[in-house]
């Protein structure tokens, strides 16, 4: 990958604002992506859509890279996610790590890790 760092700021960035038709092509077709609603993995860009759709209809979520880690082709980043109800209430405020396998310029498989 080129420039992994401003690849995942865009990436963000986007995701915070609701942007998903500009983040999911840069997923595999068959990207394992994990729910951290629900628990569990969605599988494929479809459902990571229909898995987006679902949480912004409940929740405002806010994430924020602060440290992008990489080994080949896994990304470690360390995020400051922010969770609130739509009505902006806190739900939970924590530093957790979102791991990447990329497959050349895609994201072929998202977790969470390190939750705090």
């Amino acid at each position: 990958m080129s420039n992994t760092t401003d690849f995942f700021e865009v990436l963000y960035r986007n995701f915070n604002d609701r942007k998903i038709e500009q983040v999911i092509p840069n997923m595999t077709e068959n990207v394992k992506w994990a729910n951290g609603m629900e628990g569990g993995f969605v599988y494929g860009r479809e459902e990571v859509r229909t898995y987006w759709t679902k949480q912004f209809k409940q929740v405002n979520s806010r994430v924020k890279p602060l440290k992008i880690e990489t080994d080949k082709d896994i990304v470690k980043i360390k995020v400051h996610q922010v969770v609130r109800d739509l009505n902006g209430n806190l739900l939970s405020d924590s530093i957790v790590d979102h791991i990447f396998h990329m497959e050349g310029e895609q994201v072929a498989e998202f977790d969470i890790a390190n939750i705090e």
